[in-house]
């Protein structure tokens, strides 16, 4: 079945490349957010928002589930200590939340299903997930949304046409990582793929971007492609077996955040010359770069575990405020940092091995003018009043 959905999406990913813009329905996007827009995987929905006019059940405070579906790299513990430390406490000293539930389903579609229908069923407001199966909540979304719970999909979509999706274009940065890892290599040589987690949106979705990028580029081939799942442990191990039973030269290693360090650490035992890699970043990975400044000329903010959690916290409190989503996905573009970047954020001494990440400056991952223009009635979220 996931063989069939990916050579579906693989096929239609080809259409959406073949037209020079959108080629789906498409709701508002707001001026100077167009270019988020491009190259979105054809599946993605785009449309107008099911929730503009949206009221939720009670005013505030309001209870928040979080149907989490994995909790086993640095990338989940960051978001976790961003709503948790970070957000959780602000808000409900505005009395606008009570209490914040977290369930965690390990990958397994059918358990977030039964935790996300308890969570309705137990009262929640409202209900945050991340990175799912693009189609298997669909029924359990709709489910919500006749109990009057909006479903907040971050980091990945889902497809139901009554969620609202606050995610970054992950096609879109599979192909500005390819491109830029081409032209890293000087547009030839051998490249091995280290993908998340296989049937995940953002992780096939970002393979499908970068091979339509390295398909530009002949005389660079992938020669391997292993599954990271999105953490390093993993990732290590995965290059390590790769790389000690394929002995061919390997000019470039396109990797999808959180697996750069895993990544790191596999070239480094393995004795090969350290090729450039594609950072998304993890702060252990970054050390690296911090005292090998010649190593990589630039890298990308993909999906920014802190960043990315302040915009779902807020696009679903705007929701329940009822300022009117325009659209039914939000999207966020990839962010360039330079080495200039890394020094700046990280000492000179730092940890090889830190769990932390070098987030985008400041809220420029989805600055408060950007978000209200994605609302019909927009206001800063944390002092709204009823």
């Amino acid at each position: 079945m996931k063989t069939l959905l990916q050579l579906a999406l693989a096929a239609s990913i080809g259409i959406a490349f073949a037209l020079p813009a959108i080629a789906a329905e498409r709701g508002p996007v707001p001026e100077g957010q167009k270019a988020a827009y491009e190259r979105v995987d054809p599946q993605l929905p785009i449309g107008p928002s099911p929730l503009v006019n949206f009221k939720p059940k009670k005013g505030p405070p309001w209870k928040i589930g979080y149907a989490s579906n994995y909790a086993g790299n640095g990338w989940r513990a960051a978001i976790m200590d961003e709503f948790t430390n970070k957000l959780l406490p602000k808000y409900k000293a505005a009395g606008l939340v009570s209490d914040f539930v977290v369930t965690q389903s390990e990958l397994k579609d059918t358990v977030q299903i039964q935790q996300m229908r308890q969570m309705v069923d137990d009262g929640v407001d409202a209900i945050i997930i991340c990175c799912s199966n693009v189609t298997a909540l669909n029924q359990t979304i709709e489910y919500a949304h006749d109990k009057g719970v909006p479903v907040i999909s971050f980091s990945g979509y889902v497809t139901s046409p009554l969620a609202i999706n606050a995610t970054e274009n992950a096609v879109q940065n599979g192909y500005i990582a390819g491109e830029w890892l081409a032209k890293e290599m000087g547009g030839k040589g051998n490249i091995l793929l280290v993908s998340g987690i296989p049937g995940m949106a953002t992780s096939d979705s970002f393979d499908l971007g970068a091979k339509e990028a390295l398909a530009d580029h002949p005389d660079v081939k992938i020669v391997g492609n292993v599954a990271g799942n999105w953490t390093d442990q993993v990732a290590q191990v995965e290059v390590q077996k790769f790389l000690a039973t394929n002995p061919q030269q390997i000019d470039g290693i396109l990797a999808q955040s959180s697996n750069e360090n895993g990544v790191l650490n596999a070239v480094r035992q393995s004795g090969r010359e350290m090729m450039p890699i594609v950072l998304g970043g993890e702060a252990s990975a970054a050390c690296f770069w911090r005292n090998t400044p010649d190593f990589i000329s630039k890298s990308f903010h993909f999906w920014p575990p802190r960043a990315d959690a302040r915009l779902a916290w807020e696009v679903t409190l705007r929701v329940l405020e009822g300022q009117g989503p325009k659209n039914q996905s939000i999207l966020r573009q990839a962010l360039p940092y330079t080495i200039e970047d890394v020094n700046a954020a990280l000492p000179k001494d730092c940890d090889p091995n830190s769990t932390d990440w070098i987030e985008p400056k400041g809220d420029d991952w989805a600055t408060s003018g950007v978000l209200d223009a994605f609302f019909e009635r927009p206001h800063d979220p944390l002092s709204w009043k009823p």
